[in-house]
């Protein structure tokens, strides 16, 4: 019997550069696939946020005549389907001006909602100011009612457009496949950022991790609802890996990497086709006081701590006694239901007093409906499940439905917290806080926050800083108003 012949090994390594060579072009076709997607894109939201302003307008206009508000001024057909149009570009030119169209999502989609309503107030100053200085006269009533529908018209419509573009990933269209070098903090940022962004067309199908502990483990996302999430995969990163899981980008989460092992990443990416974004290297303890600008192709990083707007704290805080009071005088009743059916149902006072560190660090006496037991302590790390035996059945709802928070409306008033900030801590925590921490007591502490909308509230607050400094770094009255309606939806839906 004849032996076997062996392969020629000049044939073979030639085999072996053919497979790698094709598989560097189906990688670049996919990439300028998903480059053309992102434009395409962009550009139909572009086109379905025109046409759902103008849905909003002709529906404001409905409305506006319906009810027989004000003057009732009548438009010919052809000049409202005009106006309609012209506010429509200006609602959508505003929006690219906010960076609307550029694919990422930012914490909690709360971004989103907060250049969804800048542009809705800034398109109808601006309709206002042509009205004045034109011959045209436009309702201020039309205006004012279409200032309500356009915001709930486009949220709708991106809601949906988010929902179709998961559905198109779902289906392995318009999508990449990233594996996530680093399964720290940063790491575990990017995996939450690039899942809450689905028009980024990125799909992170892993963890790689040079720690053994870690192996097998998963990490879910930072969202409303933990639902989506990776597995860690055990380093080192090599071009088979890569080629087994059919990885298109490789994303280095690990900002201190040294630079033999980002040399190394990179020649294993580009040995498959694969791209390599990063994280900077920086000397700060967080991204999030940073700022980037680009001079003469040299990216200059500008670190930046919180500065006081003094027109935005005087808006805000006007904002927080008009709403205070309201909510106060609307929900009075509900607050008193409450109240009884925390006594009637156990031992001890309806409302729980607690001191917690403010502004600058400063103690108040914080207001709550009692959710546990009169004979727990009061000063202990709060409960993390709903099963705790230390909470009373009723006080089960009032957590779940965040309606305990309700009494501190009373804090709001007298100027000790604001509708919207980070949540106060208990004294004996705050003096555990690192320089980091600290910066939470740098505004006002809030009744509702990013760190309450998130699944992250079964834990600690200072085990998630992130979300506090992220709205301490890009705060102001439209993104307080996002936070506000979010929370709105988020008690609504029962999470």
């Amino acid at each position: 019997m004849a032996a076997p012949r062996l392969q020629d090994p000049s044939i073979e390594t030639a085999n072996l550069r053919l497979v790698a060579a094709q598989t560097v072009k189906a990688r670049t076709q996919r990439h300028s696939l998903s480059a053309l997607w992102s434009v395409l894109l962009s550009c139909c939201e572009a086109l379905a946020d025109t046409l759902a302003v103008m849905g909003a307008a002709l529906f404001a206009n409905t409305i506006y005549h319906h009810f027989q508000l004000g003057r009732r001024l009548h438009y010919p057909p052809a000049r409202l389907a005009v106006l309609a149009v012209v506010f429509s570009i200006i609602v959508v030119l505003l929006l690219d001006r906010a960076g609307a169209y550029r694919g990422g999502s930012s914490l909690l989609r709360v971004r989103e909602t907060e250049r969804i309503l800048r542009a809705s107030m800034q398109s109808t100053l601006i309709a206002l100011t042509l009205s004045y200085f034109s011959n045209l006269l436009v309702s201020r009533w039309l205006l004012g009612i279409a200032l309500i529908t356009v915001p709930v018209f486009l949220m709708i419509e991106k809601q949906l457009i988010y929902e179709l573009i998961r559905t198109l990933h779902a289906r392995g269209h318009g999508k990449q496949r990233v594996l996530i070098y680093g399964a720290g903090r940063t790491g575990q940022h990017l995996f939450s950022a690039i899942a809450r962004s689905p028009k980024l067309g990125l799909d992170p199908v892993a963890f790689l991790d040079d720690d053994p502990s870690l192996a097998g483990t998963e990490i879910y996302e930072r969202s409303y609802q933990r639902r989506r999430f990776a597995s860690v995969i055990q380093g080192p990163l090599t071009a088979g890996l890569l080629r087994e899981h059919g990885v298109d980008l490789v994303l280095i989460g690990v900002p201190s990497l040294g630079r033999e092992k980002f040399l190394e990443i990179i020649q294993e990416a580009n040995s498959v086709g694969a791209t390599v974004s990063f994280v900077p290297y920086h000397h700060g303890p967080t991204l999030f006081w940073m700022d980037y600008a680009e001079i003469d192709g040299l990216l200059v990083a500008n670190l930046r701590g919180t500065a006081t707007d003094t027109l935005y704290e005087a808006t805000k805080r006007c904002f927080d006694v008009i709403a205070a009071l309201t909510l106060l005088i609307v929900c009075s009743p509900f607050l008193l239901l409450i109240a009884a059916l925390i006594r009637l149902t156990s031992n001890g006072p309806a409302l729980f007093v607690q001191q917690r560190a403010g502004l600058d660090g400063k103690l108040f006496r914080m207001f709550k409906f009692r959710t546990m037991y009169q004979d727990a302590p009061a000063y202990q790390y709060c409960p993390k499940d709903s099963s705790d035996p230390r909470i009373t059945p009723v006080g089960r709802f009032l957590r779940r439905t965040s309606l305990d928070e309700l009494p501190q409306i009373l804090n709001v008033l007298k100027g000790e917290m604001s509708l919207v900030g980070p949540r106060p801590e208990m004294p004996f925590i705050v003096s555990q806080y690192t320089a980091l921490h600290r910066q939470r007591l740098t505004v006002k502490p809030g009744l509702t926050g990013l760190w309450q909308l998130s699944a992250d509230r079964a834990y600690l607050i200072h085990e998630n800083i992130e979300y506090d400094l992220y709205y301490i770094r890009r705060r102001n009255f439209f993104m307080d108003m996002a936070v506000l309606l979010h929370t709105v939806v988020f008690a609504a839906r029962g999470i």
